[in-house]
């Protein structure tokens, strides 16, 4: 391994540690980001769910701890890691992250603003993490009795969500596209408590009855969707089908939907290729089958 890699390990292996201190559990990251850890499981030829039960490691947020034995353990194993990510949803904070993509076609800080406006929030000072590519992850504290799910681009195109079962990028890691660094001023402070207007948004709306798939294309919901990708101009189209298909399938009617999205998007320019792209990638996304 380079000298440069050798520290590039040895920093982040400093940096998880002094995130554990805090109470937030980490894994070790490659420069892609991912975890550095392969899945034990990888060459089996039916792999039974897993979530570390079998004692070995490589199982993602599943192995995050905030024990330091533990941690250089993990660590050991993954001497090219170059970062480190802390696992969401977990005691004592059941860290939130807000991830505002630079990005995005659209201005999601600004998005950001014109929510907190629309329903009377405001975002409380906390550790704000600066990514390579100028984009910034707010760390919010949630209560301990609720799960708030991961999510793309359901809040508001560039705005994706980090919760249980997910991970942030630690500052002081380091990626192939450049260092994450906390914001001068926030570095010191925890996570601030996200304000319940804003949890309210995070969560998927109770459904107590869901129309049949064959009048999905009929329902007001469905319907807006289709309408928010037909506004599209030029330089918003893949953002706003992207959009409109996570939600659709976070909202049960991805399926029944992709025909008149397709269809949508085609009347904006895209190609059929193009729009069944996009949305199988917002089928991924959001944990479902293309």
């Amino acid at each position: 391994m380079a000298t440069t890699d050798r520290q590039a390990t040895t920093l982040a292996l400093a940096h998880a540690l002094s995130a554990a201190e805090r109470g937030l559990a980490v894994i070790p990251l490659s420069r892609t980001k991912l975890p550095a850890l392969r899945s034990p499981h990888r060459d089996d030829p039916a792999p039974a769910p897993c979530h570390g039960e079998c004692g070995r490691l490589g199982h993602g947020v599943h192995d995050a701890s905030t024990d330091p034995a533990r941690i250089r353990e993990l660590f050991a194993a993954a001497p090219w890691a170059t970062g480190y990510g802390i696992a969401c949803g977990l005691p004592p904070h059941h860290l939130i992250g807000v991830d505002l993509d630079t990005k995005s076609e659209t201005d999601s800080s600004a998005a950001l603003r014109e929510l907190a406006l629309r329903h009377l929030f405001t975002i409380p000072p906390t550790v704000v993490v600066l990514t390579p590519s100028g984009g910034r992850h707010l760390w919010l504290s949630g209560p301990p009795d609720i799960v708030v799910p991961n999510s793309a681009g359901r809040l508001a195109p560039g705005i994706d969500i980090r919760g249980a079962g997910g991970y942030l990028v630690g500052p002081g890691s380091r990626t192939r596209h450049g260092a994450y660094a906390a914001a001068p001023g926030t570095a010191h402070l925890a996570p601030a408590a996200c304000p319940p207007a804003l949890l309210r948004l995070l969560l998927p709306p109770p459904r107590p009855h869901r129309a049949a798939p064959g009048r999905a294309t009929t329902d007001a919901h469905g319907q807006g969707l289709v309408q928010f990708v037909l506004a599209a101009h030029e330089g918003q189209r893949n953002t706003r089908l992207f959009w409109a298909a996570c939600r659709a399938y976070e909202d049960g009617i991805g399926a029944a939907l992709v025909d008149p999205l397709v269809e949508a998007a085609l009347n904006t320019g895209l190609s059929e290729r193009e729009a069944r792209a996009t949305i199988a990638s917002a089928a991924r996304m959001t944990g479902h089958r293309p």
